[in-house]
C-alpha cells in the first residue's frame, strides 16, 4: 500500500550525494539587474552539464519552478489559468522566446521547452518585475528563453525512447526537432509521438446497510494510448519594424480501454457469479493555428494583432457485454463532441511619460460545443441500429456557443528603481447561445481590476501583492447531457444544466521571495484569500421519477491558504552539486453544501499537497541523478452528491532517474516510476429513496485499484 517511510528517503538522499566528489565549477555565475529584478544565466553558466535542450537548462536553476507554476495555489475555482483559461488574455503562459509570448493555447512557450537545443540559446532571463514591453502581464514570474542571433544557424534534436510496464508491455518512442535561423526567417518543426499504457487492477467490496456482503468485484483495466503531436513556430523579422509568426499544432490520441469485471452476487441463497467485459474506443483529434503581426512606431509605441484557431474533436464508444454462454451486450453509450475556438486580439502599447506605459486592446472570442449522445440498454423494446441494437434510452443533440468581447487597459508604472505597480481593467460583454435539445439565449457582463504592486527592498528579496477580479471559462458540457467520467462504473451519463453560469472571485495575494548568496537557492513563500461567486457544484435537478443532479452554481464560498516553495544548493557542506526542493501548500475552503445545508470544503479539495526531492550533478563524471516525490497532506479528496458521498485516496507519487553522458555526446536517461504499487481508493457511501439528506443508507462500497512500477530508457542527442 502506499509508500511513507519518509525517514528512509531522506537518509538514502544524504548517502547518495555524499558518494559523489566535492567540486562544482560553475563558468559563470548568474547576475541579478538593478533596475529590473531580472534574474540572468549566460549559456557559460549551463557548459559544466553537457545539457541537450532549455528544458535541462531550466532543471538546473534554483527555485525555477516558482517561475514555471507561479508562487501561489493556481487553478482551482475561478481560476483562469492554462489552455483553458477565458479567450487569450493578457497572461497565461509563463514562458517567453526572444521576449515575445507564442500566440497559442496548446502550442506555447512551455510546450517548446524540451524541442529547442541547448546550444542555440544565449541566456536564459528569470523576469520578476512588470513591464510596459513585455507580452504577458501579471505573471507571478516569466521564463525568458533568448537565441543566439546569428546570420545561419541550425540544429536537430532528436530523443529515442522505450517504457517497459510492470506486466512486460513495451512501448517505444520518439521525438524529433528541428530549429534554426537564416537570415530574417526563425523556426522551430517537431514532431514526437509518446505511446502510454496502463495495466490496472481492482477490487471492491460492497456492505449493505444491514452488514451483509452484497457483492464483490474484481476488476481489470487496459488502456492503450497512441498519442501523436505535430508543431510548428515560424517567425520573420519583415523589416526593423515589423515582424510576424505564425504557428501550427496537430494532435492525435487513439486511446482504446478494455475492461474486465468477475462480479459475485452474495444476495442469492448461494453466491451467484457473472462475468462483464466493456470494449472502449476513445479517438481524440486536436489542430489549432495561431500567429501574430507586431509594428513598433518611432516613437517606440507597438501595435499587436493576434489570432488564434483551434479544434478539438473526442469519439467515444462504450459497449459493455455480460459473458456466460453467449457474449449479450447490454449497454451501448456514443458520444461525439467538437470544439471549436476563434480568437482575435488587438492592442496598442504606448509611453505615457517617464516610467509609465499605457496599452489598449479588444477581444473576441467564439467558442462552439456540437454534442451528440446516444445511450442505449438491453430493456427488450423497439431495438435500433443506431443505438448498438439495443432499445434507445437517451439521445441528446446540442449546440453551445458563445461570443465575447472585451476592452482592456493596463497601465504599467515604474515608480522609482524599487518599486512598480501595474493596473489593469477589462470589461467584456458576452453572449451564450444553446439550441438543439434545448433553446437559451443569455447575455453576461463582467469588470474585471486587477492590481499588482512589486517591492525590490534589495536585488535578493522582494515583495508582491496582488488583487484581481476573475471570472471562469465555463465547461460546456455542463449545459448538455454528457458522459461520466471514465473511472466511475455508478452511471453511464450526467444531466445537463442550461441555467448554468460562469464562477466568479476575488483574488488576494501576498508573497515573498529571498535568493540566497552565489545561486545557492531561492525560498517563495504565498499567502492568498480568494472569495468566490457563483461556485459551480452539484445542484438537484430530480424529476417527479428520478432523483438526479447535475453541474450548477450554489452560491458563495471562499479559499484560502499558503505556499512555500524553496530550492536549495547545500553549498555549506561542501555539495554545491546537490539541489534540494521542496514545496508545501496548505489550503482551506468552504462552501454550503445544497443537499445537506452544511458548510463543507469545496469538492475534491483536500487540505494541501507536498512535493520534495533531489537532484545531483556530477559534471566531472558527466553523471545526474535525483528522486522526486509528491502526495497529499491528508491524502483524501471528498465528493458530496444528491445521493451518494465519495471519499477518494491516492497514493503518493515517486519518481527516480539516473542520467549519464555516453559515446558520442549522447545522454542516457534511466528511470523508474512509481517503484512501489500506486494505489487509488475510494469509498462511495450511497443512499436510497431520496437525497443523502432524506434518504436512508443504502449501502457501503469499498474499492481500490493499483498499477506497478514503470521503467523507462531514453536517448537524446543533437546534430
Amino acid at each position: 500500500m502506499p509508500y511513507k517511510n519518509h525517514k528512509e528517503i531522506l537518509r538514502f538522499v544524504i548517502v547518495a550525494a555524499c558518494m559523489g566528489p566535492f567540486h562544482l565549477a560553475v563558468s559563470q555565475e548568474p547576475s541579478i539587474s538593478d533596475n529590473d529584478a531580472t534574474v540572468t544565466y549566460p549559456a557559460s553558466y549551463f557548459t559544466q552539464y553537457q545539457l541537450l535542450s532549455v528544458s535541462d537548462m531550466l532543471d538546473r536553476i534554483p527555485g525555477i519552478n516558482v517561475a514555471r507554476q507561479g508562487s501561489g495555489n493556481q487553478g482551482g475555482p475561478g481560476s483562469s489559468q492554462g489552455s483553458s483559461r477565458r479567450g487569450l488574455g493578457l497572461g497565461g503562459d509563463q514562458v517567453l522566446i526572444n521576449g515575445r509570448r507564442i500566440t497559442g493555447k496548446e502550442n506555447e512557450g512551455n510546450s517548446q521547452l524540451s524541442r529547442i537545443p541547448a546550444n542555440q540559446v544565449e541566456r536564459i532571463e528569470i523576469i520578476r518585475g512588470t513591464s510596459g514591453e513585455l507580452d504577458v502581464r501579471g505573471a507571478t514570474q516569466l521564463i525568458n528563453v533568448v537565441l543566439i542571433e546569428t546570420e545561419s544557424r541550425s540544429a536537430v534534436a532528436y530523443e529515442i525512447n522505450a517504457d517497459h510496464y510492470h506486466d512486460g508491455e513495451i512501448k517505444p518512442g520518439a521525438k524529433l526537432s528541428l530549429s534554426g535561423q537564416n537570415g530574417n526567417l526563425d523556426y522551430l518543426i517537431s514532431g514526437e509521438t509518446e505511446p502510454r499504457w496502463e495495466n490496472r487492477k481492482g477490487f471492491e467490496s460492497s456492505i449493505l446497510a444491514n452488514g451483509l456482503l452484497n457483492d464483490t468485484v474484481y476488476r481489470r483495466q487496459i488502456t492503450d494510448q497512441q498519442p501523436m503531436t505535430l508543431a510548428s513556430n515560424v517567425g520573420y523579422q519583415i523589416s526593423n519594424s515589423d515582424v510576424a509568426h505564425l504557428n501550427f499544432q496537430y494532435d492525435n490520441n487513439d486511446s482504446p480501454e478494455t475492461l474486465d469485471r468477475r462480479i459475485t452476487d452474495y444476495q442469492n441463497s448461494s453466491p451467484l457469479l457473472k462475468s462483464q467485459f466493456e470494449d472502449i474506443e476513445n479517438d481524440s483529434d486536436f489542430w489549432e493555428f495561431g500567429g501574430d503581426y507586431e509594428h513598433t512606431f518611432a516613437n517606440g509605441s507597438r501595435w499587436r494583432n493576434l489570432f488564434i484557431i483551434n479544434q478539438k474533436e473526442d469519439d467515444r464508444l462504450r459497449e459493455r457485454f455480460n459473458i456466460e454462454e453467449t457474449k449479450e451486450k447490454d449497454l451501448f453509450l456514443k458520444t461525439r463532441n467538437k470544439y471549436k475556438e476563434e480568437i482575435f486580439r488587438t492592442s496598442y502599447s504606448m509611453n505615457l511619460a517617464r516610467n509609465q506605459d499605457l496599452e489598449l486592446g479588444v477581444e473576441r472570442a467564439k467558442t462552439t460545443l456540437d454534442s451528440k449522445l446516444r445511450l442505449g440498454l438491453l430493456v427488450g423494446e423497439a431495438p435500433s441500429a443506431d443505438f448498438g441494437g439495443l432499445t434507445p434510452i437517451s439521445r441528446s443533440n446540442a449546440t453551445v456557443q458563445e461570443i465575447r468581447y472585451e476592452g482592456f487597459a493596463v497601465h504599467n508604472w515604474q515608480i522609482n528603481d524599487q518599486m512598480s505597480l501595474e493596473s489593469t481593467l477589462i470589461y467584456e460583454e458576452s453572449t451564450i447561445e444553446q439550441s438543439g435539445d434545448t433553446r437559451k439565449k443569455r447575455d453576461f457582463s463582467f469588470v474585471r481590476p486587477k492590481i499588482d504592486y512589486r517591492f525590490d527592498i534589495t536585488p535578493s528579496l522582494q515583495f508582491r501583492a496582488t488583487v484581481e477580479k476573475d471570472v471562469a471559462q465555463l465547461s460546456f458540457n455542463d449545459f448538455t447531457a454528457n458522459i461520466a467520467p471514465n473511472n466511475d462504473d455508478d452511471k453511464n451519463t450526467f444531466a445537463g444544466n442550461p441555467e448554468i453560469r460562469q464562477e466568479q472571485s476575488w483574488r488576494y495575494d501576498l508573497n515573498l521571495e529571498y535568493r540566497f548568496n552565489d545561486d545557492n537557492g531561492v525560498i517563495n513563500t504565498n499567502l492568498f484569500y480568494q472569495d468566490l461567486e457563483d461556485l459551480i457544484d452539484r445542484i438537484d435537478v430530480s424529476t417527479a421519477e428520478t432523483i438526479q443532479s447535475a453541474n450548477g452554481n450554489i452560491g458563495n464560498g471562499k479559499r484560502y491558504g499558503g505556499s512555500i516553495d524553496t530550492s536549495y544548493r547545500l553549498a555549506s557542506f561542501n555539495l554545491p552539486q546537490l539541489l534540494i526542493t521542496a514545496r508545501v501548500d496548505l489550503t482551506e475552503s468552504a462552501a454550503n453544501d445544497p443537499f445537506l445545508n452544511i458548510q463543507r470544503p469545496i469538492q475534491r479539495q483536500g487540505k494541501g499537497n507536498y512535493r520534495y526531492g533531489f537532484r545531483y550533478d556530477l559534471g566531472s563524471r558527466n553523471i545526474s541523478y535525483g528522486l522526486s516525490f509528491r502526495g497529499s497532506l491528508d491524502g483524501d479528496q471528498i465528493v458530496y452528491d444528491i445521493d451518494k458521498v465519495e471519499d477518494y485516496y491516492y497514493d503518493d507519487f515517486i519518481m527516480g532517474f539516473l542520467e549519464i553522458q555516453g559515446w558520442g555526446g549522447l545522454i542516457y536517461l534511466f528511470q523508474v516510476t512509481n517503484p512501489h504499487e500506486s494505489y487509488r481508493c475510494r469509498i462511495r457511501t450511497r443512499y436510497a429513496y431520496g437525497t443523502i439528506a432524506t434518504g436512508s443508507l443504502s449501502e457501503i462500497e469499498d474499492s481500490c485499484s493499483h498499477s506497478g512500477e514503470k521503467y523507462a530508457i531514453k536517448v537524446r542527442g543533437t546534430f
